[in-house]
């Protein structure tokens, strides 16, 4: 515990300093002033309690000689004290900064692997986070974009670390998008950070990657939830939340991205020249297998009568030469209209 300020520590000359400024009754002059500031300064960098200094300030000033007229030591301390304040808050606010420049750093480095993975863990501790355990990053996207200071983020973070006191976590932001790190074991963080985030997001959307051990863990993870809501984005998929383990298969898919461009070409090529292109009837194959290959459920969503989406596919097994209700040929024209999706064919290179 720290104790009191003593005069002998940062009240020397403090008393002289009202004296002679009542003397005269003058304020208190530039030099006077700035010498209270850096003592304030230096009190704050030793973390003595503000409240306790004002006090001691008081204590001193009712120690000097009375005057006739209260009024001019009244000023002086008035002036002293607001000096001393004010030199006290600078040095916080730049304590604050500084603070936060490190966090920024670490977070940075953590999140995209630029430093020692050995001093990071160090590093890591000062912040709340084991490394040599396992964590699991979420990722949280909303109309606009958000930083530490926003009210979103803060709410948010309140709202996290009320709900699970003493965890080891880390809330912070990157590049927009709101972020929680949170150990492996412990997936009801994530979870309640989803729910949190997109309520206060207006919708937004949240996607969590799945927990790997150490630093490069940390960057991994945070990976896979950039890649899902990327993934998310490209595909059209539904949903507020995504985890990034249920969504393994579309890394394996465009692993060889030439072998996906070939299939798609070679599967759905034959529907740009059908009439209308052949957007109408790739959005009519996503529909269809989207429903579990249920036509009435893929007309509805389309809005269409059963007839024509039935019309639909008849004209997609002509064109294409593969009847979407055989079940090789169902495999091999899903798999062709998930590439279609993730390579933004028939509008983009595939």
């Amino acid at each position: 515990m720290v104790e009191s300020q003593t005069p002998e520590h940062h009240l020397a000359g403090y008393a002289e300093t009202l004296l002679h400024a009542c003397a005269t009754g003058r304020r208190l002059t530039r030099a006077e002033l700035e010498s209270r500031r850096a003592e304030g300064e230096r009190a704050a960098e030793a973390g003595l309690p503000l409240r306790a200094l004002i006090r001691d300030h008081l204590a001193a000033a009712q120690a000097v000689r009375p005057l006739p007229e209260p009024g001019p030591l009244l000023a002086a301390v008035e002036q002293a004290v607001d000096a001393f304040v004010e030199g006290y808050e600078r040095a916080q606010q730049q304590a604050v900064r500084q603070e936060e420049a490190a966090r920024r750093e670490f977070i940075d480095d953590l999140l995209y692997g630029g430093s020692d993975l050995g001093r990071l863990a160090e590093r890591a501790e000062r912040f709340g986070l084991r490394l040599s355990q396992s964590h699991g990053v979420a990722v949280a996207t909303g109309p606009e974009p958000y930083g530490d200071g926003y009210p979103v983020a803060r709410g948010i973070e309140s709202a996290v670390l009320a709900r699970f006191p003493g965890r080891q976590i880390l809330l912070t932001t990157k590049d927009g998008r709101l972020i929680c790190v949170a150990p492996g074991d412990q997936p009801d963080v994530l979870s309640y950070f989803a729910k949190r985030a997109y309520a206060a997001t207006d919708g937004g959307r949240v996607a969590i990657g799945r927990p790997h051990p150490g630093a490069g863990g940390v960057v991994h993870s945070y990976e896979e939830a950039l890649n899902a809501l990327d993934l998310a984005r490209r595909m059209g998929l539904e949903g507020p939340v995504l985890h990034a383990a249920d969504l393994l298969v579309f890394p394996v898919l465009t692993r060889d991205r030439q072998a996906m461009a070939d299939l798609v070409e070679s599967t759905l090529g034959p529907l740009r020249k059908a009439r209308g292109g052949a957007q109408p009837l790739l959005d009519t194959l996503t529909a269809y297998f989207d429903s579990g290959c249920v036509s009435t459920e893929a007309a509805r969503r389309l809005s269409l009568s059963v007839r024509a989406l039935t019309y639909r596919l008849d004209r997609i097994h002509t064109r294409t030469g593969a009847d979407p209700a055989d079940p090789l040929n169902r495999y091999t024209l899903q798999t062709a209209v998930i590439g279609a999706r993730l390579l933004g064919w028939p509008d983009g290179e595939a």
